[in-house]
């Protein structure tokens, strides 16, 4: 599969079987993280990565509604950097988390990428307080998302070039 068709078929999964992921599925995941580009290739980003059924289940109180799909997965790898210590850490954050999304996908592992950053919890807190509370990240990172992982019970289908928005496009000026 070239890159453009791994991109194209690339869905959110929501619904996932009891199925554990294997440990090298896993680590090609995280591996694909951690090779991303970032600025000044300081790779500011820490992978913290949850299976425990408790722990998936008390992060459903991060936040309300969409934070219920982590009651439903296997694995969920939670995507932070110091943010006191690099200026584009949501960036490089995002990059680690895409790829990490389109390996996942690419190896038959379902995710679904459930932003933290500037959400709130059910209480009013910011969910990234709640996440750094639950799993004793220090308060000088910042909690960019959280990728649920399993094995799909159903995957959507890929996407087609004729769906893309093409007017969005714009050749020498906007």
């Amino acid at each position: 599969m070239d890159m453009l068709e791994t991109i194209l078929a690339r869905r959110s999964v929501r619904q996932y079987t009891d199925e554990p992921i294997p440990d090298e599925k896993l680590n090609a995941i995280l591996y694909a993280g951690l090779a991303a580009a970032s600025s000044k290739n300081r790779k500011p980003w820490e992978l913290v990565v949850i299976q425990n059924r408790g722990m998936l289940d008390s992060l459903c109180t991060c936040r309300p509604g969409a934070a219920n799909l982590l009651g439903k997965c296997t694995a969920a790898i939670v995507v932070c950097a110091d943010a006191e210590n690099v200026d584009v850490w949501v960036e490089d954050c995002g990059s680690a988390i895409t790829q990490m999304h389109l390996m996942a996908d690419a190896i038959g592992v379902g995710s679904c990428w459930l932003q933290v950053r500037m959400r709130k919890a059910e209480d009013g807190r910011d969910t990234a307080d709640v996440v750094r509370e639950l799993l004793g990240i220090p308060a000088k990172y910042g909690v960019m998302a959280i990728l649920a992982l399993g094995m799909p019970a159903s995957h959507p289908a890929p996407k087609t070039i004729g769906e893309l928005p093409l007017h969005k496009i714009h050749h020498e000026y906007f």
